[in-house]
This record gives C-alpha cells, structure tokens and sequence, in this order.
C-alpha cells in the first residue's frame, strides 16, 4: 500500500480522531437517560425489526454490493470458532462509509449484532432505520443513563447475542490509516469474558471499466481470528492489553503493519494507543 497522505482528500477530517464531522440535520429531541429502553423486546419492536431484516435482504445489501462492490473475505473464521461465537461476541471495525453497518451485517450472518451508535444519528431522519436494526443510543453526559446502557449491553452479552462497535467512535469516508480504538468494546468483553471479533474495511482501486462506473475506492471487508481477554490481568490492564491488540489487528487485516511504521501518528494528540 502507498504511504497514506491526509492532504490528499476531499473530506474535511477534523484534528481530533473520534470527532464527528457529518451533519446530521433533523433533531426529535429525545431523550436517552436512565429509563430509555436501550434494548426492546416488546412484540411491536420485534415485528419492525422483522420487516427491516426483510428488506436488509432485498434491498440494502444489494445496494451496498453495487454501490461499493463490496468482498467479504474469512468468513472461515466464523466458522472455525462457531461453538465458542455462538455464545455471544463483540465485533469492531474501522468506521469509513456512512453505510458500512450494512456490510457488517451481511458479513456476520446468521448473527444479528446490536449496535451501540453516536446519539445524534439515533435523533436524526435515519433513526427508524438504525434504531429497528438493533441500534442503541450511547447516552452522553448523564451517569444513571450511562449505567443504563452498560446495564443493557453487558445483559445481551450474558444472553449470547453479539454487539458490533465502531471503535474509533465516529466515521471518516475513505480514511486509510486505523485511528485509535475507544476502550468501551473492550470494557464490554472483559467484563463479559467473551471475544472479540476485529474486522476491518479495506480498499481497492477500480480497474478496467469499472473506471467508469465507480469513482470511489471499493471496499473489501476482511473478518479476522477471535481474540480472548487475558484473565490472568487485572480488569483495568486486561481492557488496555485487549484494546492495543484488536488495533493492531485490524490494522493488519487492513494491509497496515504498525511494526513497520508505514503509517506514523497522523494528529498529535493523546488519543491514540501506546505503540504509535
């Protein structure tokens, strides 16, 4: 891969690597604190959540297909490890296409992950369509609200369902580099003691008449190994062991090697994992 070059872009990335920059143009002003229903079981939600399923299966991933040319590779490692996943996972993944949910779950099927999200979008005019496919609200600035969600999170765990992360904690298009994870995954994992599945979207150029067509590099999405917490850490310790490791592999599922320092520390700041 070619040393990546951030000037080279037509994004407006911001200074700090978990920023958004999206604009997100409705608000319904609800609020997420500590008696929102962060996971629905009621019948009326399963019956939506049914539909949206339906139409993930005939319309979206189609979609995703045609507008990406979207390649799902090592879907075996779902397969060699299916006694162990089926009793509940967490999955993270670099967050590069504003639709890139779509892919994953294609690429996880027969799991269903949850999908814990920025807030903002779980108010905005696309919150039908997250919240009816497992989309849960990360509440901010309230500490009941907080506990609430984790309350909700590590439940789904214990109850062998999976819950998906975009672990650098906001979307940048077409960003190359892999920006620091967020530890709240991993937080998650530890706690649950259950693994962690890292994958990561990667690129290619269009070649021959695709030229045409596709303007935009396509995407390849690549699932890695599980990687297990290290119960022989105390929690604080294993949280920071398991969140340096998924980076690192992402970063090579992502054709980047950090060992070889192809990619050094884009922004100066403190949001990044100790290895940079």
């Amino acid at each position: 891969m070619k040393p990546y070059d951030p000037k080279m872009t037509r994004y407006p990335y911001p200074e700090i690597t978990d920023q958004h920059y999206l604009v997100v143009k409705k608000n319904n002003g609800e609020v997420f604190d500590k008696n929102y229903n962060y996971v629905d079981k009621s019948f009326g939600y399963k019956i939506r959540h049914k539909f949206m399923r339906f139409l993930l299966y005939t319309l979206a991933f189609p979609v995703m297909r045609i507008r990406t040319c979207l390649k799902i590779k090592g879907r075996e490692n779902l397969k060699k490890h299916k006694e162990i996943l089926k009793k509940g996972a967490v999955s993270v993944v670099n967050h590069v296409f504003i639709w890139d949910f779509i892919g994953i779950m294609r690429a996880l099927i027969p799991h269903v992950p949850y999908i814990p999200v920025w807030d903002v979008n779980m108010r905005g005019e696309n919150k039908t369509l997250i919240r009816y496919n497992n989309g849960i609200p990360i509440p901010v600035d309230d500490m009941r609200a907080t506990h609430a969600f984790k309350k909700a999170i590590c439940n789904l765990l214990e109850e062998g369902k999976w819950v998906h992360f975009s672990a650098e904690g906001s979307m940048w298009e077409y960003y190359q580099p892999i920006r620091p994870f967020k530890k709240g995954a991993f937080y998650f994992a530890v706690s649950s003691a259950k693994p962690v599945v890292p994958m990561a979207y990667s690129y290619r150029q269009p070649k021959g008449l695709q030229k045409l067509f596709w303007k935009n590099p396509l995407l390849t999405l690549t699932i890695g190994e599980p990687i297990f917490p290290d119960t022989s850490l105390p929690k604080n310790e294993a949280i920071e062991k398991l969140t340096i490791e998924a980076h690192q592999a992402v970063c090579r599922l992502a054709g980047i090697h950090p060992e070889e320092n192809i990619y050094p520390p884009i922004f100066e700041n403190t949001k990044r994992v100790d290895y940079y």
